[in-house]
């Protein structure tokens, strides 16, 4: 095989047909045969350096690059992607306690995100918000990462790429070790890993605590071997490490470096969420959110139907439900002749924790079932609502 140069669709550019040929390595023969794949979705701006984010990803095996990128495409078409950092204003509880903020560039650029996880309430903020929101909240802050690429880009005169992480845990105790707060934090990590591949350049974690090998030991099995190489835990004192890859002057000073906010204090708090405890007046049973659902008891052992008359094609069926105490089994069905056809898979949804919403488009006029099944063991008292357009 020739090394020639081919245009977004794959397709050879006529102009170098004659050129001097050189051999293809497999990793460019993986590129032009993924750009023929997905000439369908491809975009301007979607180059060569953008698409082999995606080939890395998955060590060049182009039928699963294919397959993230196809489901990328999807999730950010469902999410509103293209659009969310003008459209999506957060709830008021996530922009005072969700920890985290961007306050300068490393050496090699990239932006530089401080993340005190130590102080983030994960149980309050799930308390207080949809799942949605806390997704949307991650692909804010990753949307603002690419913006920033291609402002540096263009100021600095090359390719900026990559995020660096400062991952402050000091204050981190067993509190931290609540399953269902870690299941969504590396959730949303996934979120990040699926649809930014190769965002993440370094995560320097400092201040770890003791209970560090334990929190790695419940969290290793969800992070991507890809992940695990860009951790750096940094014992002692840190500042001498972090220095290598941010300069002074965009690293706060309470981590050593020179940056202040204007009323000089160290912590860079117009820049950083500190988080804290999330106070109960936000949490979504003492709000709204409730009074505005119907109510329903499912008995243990039993489920809940939900018939859905819709006569346009393509309508779009939303949902919103929250439950006490216990999680719940939900699914999506459609009523074809032959029976019952899943739209979204039954799955057990820890909804009592975290209120969850979602949509689907409903292909097909007829009737739709959302079916809601309790436990075996014990009912379920559960607040949901819908909406079809």
């Amino acid at each position: 095989m020739s090394k020639k140069k081919y245009s977004m669709n794959g397709q050879l550019d006529p102009g170098t047909e004659n050129a001097k040929q050189q051999p293809l390595t497999k990793e460019e023969q993986a590129l032009v045969e993924f750009k023929r794949r997905l000439k369908d979705l491809i975009k301007p701006n979607h180059d060569d350096f953008f698409l082999r984010k995606w080939l890395k990803a998955r060590c060049f095996d182009v039928d699963k690059a294919e397959q993230m990128f196809r489901s990328s495409m999807a999730f950010r078409e469902k999410m509103k992607v293209d659009t969310i950092l003008e459209d999506y204003e957060p709830p008021e509880v996530l922009r005072k306690y969700l920890t985290g903020g961007f306050c300068g560039h490393a050496r090699d650029g990239s932006p530089v995100r401080v993340e005190p996880f130590g102080r983030l309430d994960m149980k309050g903020l799930m308390c207080s918000v949809k799942k949605s929101d806390l997704e949307k909240a991650k692909i804010q802050q990753c949307e603002w990462t690419v913006k920033d690429w291609e402002e540096q880009s263009k100021k600095r005169g090359h390719r900026v790429d990559g995020l660096t992480v400062v991952f402050d845990m000091a204050g981190v105790g067993t509190s931290m070790l609540w399953r269902p707060g870690l299941k969504m934090y590396l959730h949303l990590v996934k979120i990040l890993e699926d649809n930014y591949p190769e965002m993440m350049r370094y995560l320097l974690i400092i201040n770890a605590p003791k209970i560090f090998p334990l929190l790695y030991k419940i969290c290793r099995p969800l992070i991507s071997e890809d992940m695990k190489e860009k951790i750096h835990v940094i014992g002692g004192d840190y500042t001498e490490y972090l220095l290598k890859y941010i300069d002074s002057s965009n690293l706060p000073a309470c981590y050593g470096g020179s940056l202040t906010d204007p009323d000089g204090d160290p912590t860079c708090k117009t820049m950083i969420g500190y988080g804290g405890e999330v106070p109960e007046k936000y949490f979504l049973q003492n709000a709204d959110f409730m009074e505005q659902m119907q109510l329903a008891t499912v008995p243990r052992g039993d489920k809940l139907s939900i018939d859905v008359q819709v006569d346009q094609p393509g309508s779009i069926l939303k949902w919103e439900f929250k439950t006490e105490d216990h999680d719940i089994g939900f699914g999506v069905f459609y009523q074809s002749l032959k029976g019952n056809v899943p739209v979204v898979e039954t799955s057990r949804v820890n909804s009592h924790v975290v209120a969850e919403d979602g949509s689907c488009v409903c292909e097909e006029p007829g009737i739709y079932i959302l079916e809601f099944n309790s436990s075996r063991i014990y009912r379920t008292i559960l607040y949901y609502k819908m909406s079809l357009g």
